[in-house]
């Protein structure tokens, strides 16, 4: 039998009626006495429980109890939702494609699990820290919900999957929020009935309780602060204007930029070739861009082209899986679509190589020349789409959100828009580093099979020129034999030109850049 605390115990001296004599008065059984154990409802005990007693309890209320199975079923939805995020970055189900990174929409998710799942865990242990983090907490999903559907870039990349997911964060925070008031409510008003009064003091594992609760609301404020920076970037970035045009691409799933610059035709009124440049590791406009311009304005070549890349600078991503040939077709579309038609010579660097040849193989005679700059060999995809590299890009693309490195390179280092959307810092975008990992997924797959069907028919007297950094030789003994093997895909081998002082990146060195325009103005006029 457990203790029954009376009134002067409680250092309460006002009249207060027992339980049973409250019911003799006229309240009768409710939905509280009938959840009680029959020692509360006989009449031979007529006093208050301990404030210990199990009976004690906000869940006693049918109210409480059903927020509490509607919480559980927000979380079964939320963890259902979260799977299908989870699955859409490696591989996209029908009408989930995100144009941004899905990273965002994955974030906001797994937010509101956490939340949920921390409300259900500290369920009937209710906490004014709590209650205040939550308020904090929701109003920053507030801002970050006008942020994303206000703003039009942002809009465009994260389309309803986004949409959704945040408007769910805010909707379940809001619920924590008056879940968490509604079981103090239930907690205060079961002690009075109960025991005679709100019980004030807690035990040691309540006080853990809410220490616990209080730091995990802490945390999620925290995420959802970085975040919302993360998306004032975003909007910040969002005015920086395509320098070309956007296109439609892959039935209008998504958009690529295609940028080009120069006269088709000569003088004479001839069609020239235009360069079309495919960018390595990085962006064409980090470096490749000024380089093409320069070249158009000393006369070195007439025109130039380049596309995004799906993922790169202002091109939205391709739905998963996407390989080399599928983006080599996205990158023929957006050309068709932009009304250029060739003939081409096709500059390339690092795994950009990849691409181009594939590009060079399925457009046949309307490929003039091809200028590789240190290519990658086929070998070497295993190295790209390894294990190990794919799980780093992975977590590195859920914590993007959080704009770890974005948002204090913007305070304290003075990153502009540029560098963000295709400069130096690009590679920390949530697109850069989903493109990252499309590539890594399929890499030593799907695309070095792309590249071995393109290789069988790749047109044998296209004229060829490689340039490989020395640096990149003397730090790799294979990497010399790889460029020798390249050097073979035509049989019109022009030059092969071995940069001692530059780096992978040759177009970084003053020596770099001059053979590579002289080289491309060779292939150019022999075209």
């Amino acid at each position: 039998m457990n203790k029954l605390w009376g009134g002067s115990k409680r250092g309460d001296d006002s009249p207060r009626r027992s339980i049973d004599q409250r019911e003799d008065e006229g309240d009768g059984a409710n939905e509280h006495t009938r959840l009680l154990p029959n020692r509360v409802e006989s009449t031979q005990y007529q006093g208050y429980l301990s404030p210990d007693d199990p009976a004690v309890s906000p869940y006693n209320l049918w109210s409480v109890r059903l927020v509490r199975y509607l919480t559980i079923i927000f979380t079964i939805l939320t963890f259902v939702w979260w799977t299908i995020l989870l699955v859409s970055i490696f591989v996209t189900p029908p009408g989930f494609h995100t144009r941004g990174s899905g990273y965002f929409a994955f974030s906001y998710s797994s937010l509101t699990l956490a939340n949920l799942l921390f409300t259900l865990i500290f369920f009937a242990i209710p906490s004014k820290s709590v209650r205040i983090m939550s308020v904090v907490m929701g109003a920053l999903l507030l801002v970050d919900t006008i942020l994303l559907i206000a703003v039009e870039k942002t809009r465009h990349e994260e389309g309803w999957v986004g949409m959704i997911s945040i408007t769910w964060a805010l909707l379940m925070a809001i619920w924590t929020l008056l879940a968490d008031r509604l079981v103090k409510w239930g907690k205060t008003e079961e002690e009075e009935r109960l025991t005679g009064r709100a019980e004030t003091r807690r035990t040691l594992a309540e006080w853990t309780a809410v220490l616990l609760s209080t730091f995990s609301m802490v945390i999620l404020s925290l995420v959802v602060f970085l975040t919302t920076c993360t998306l004032i970037l975003r909007a910040l970035d969002a005015g920086l204007a395509p320098p070309g045009e956007m296109y439609w691409v892959d039935g209008d799933k998504y958009m690529m930029h295609v940028y080009c610059h120069g006269n088709k035709t000569d003088s004479k009124g001839a069609k020239v070739p235009t360069v079309l440049i495919e960018g390595g590791e990085n962006s064409v406009e980090d470096g490749l861009w000024q380089f093409a311009e320069n070249a158009v304005n000393n006369g070195s070549i007439s025109r130039f082209c380049f596309v995004d890349r799906p993922g790169f600078a202002w091109s939205d991503t391709a739905p998963s899986p996407l390989s080399a040939g599928m983006a080599a077709e996205a990158v023929s579309e957006a050309l068709a679509r932009a009304g250029e038609d060739g003939p081409w010579v096709l500059v390339s660097a690092g795994i950009g190589s990849i691409y181009s040849r594939i590009f060079s193989a399925r457009h046949g005679g309307d490929v003039k020349g091809l200028l590789f700059i240190d290519p990658l060999h086929e070998d070497d995809l295993s190295r790209v789409g390894s294990p190990t590299r794919g799980f780093k890009l992975w977590i590195r693309g859920i914590i993007s959100p959080l704009g770890l490195d974005r948002v204090p390179g913007a305070l304290f280092n003075g990153r502009t828009k540029e560098d963000r959307v295709w400069g130096q810092s690009a590679y920390q975008t949530g697109k850069s580093l989903f493109m990252q990992l499309q590539e890594n997924l399929v890499a030593d797959t799907l695309s070095k099979r792309d590249l071995a069907s393109s290789s069988a028919i790749q047109n044998p007297d296209v004229p060829l020129s490689l340039i490989s950094s020395g640096v990149e030789i003397r730090r790799d003994s294979g990497w010399e034999d790889k460029q020798r093997d390249i050097s073979h895909l035509t049989h019109k081998l022009k030059h092969w030109d071995i940069v001692d002082e530059a780096s992978h990146e040759v177009w970084r060195s003053r020596n770099g850049r001059d053979i590579i325009e002289k080289r491309l103005k060779q292939l150019v006029n022999a075209a």
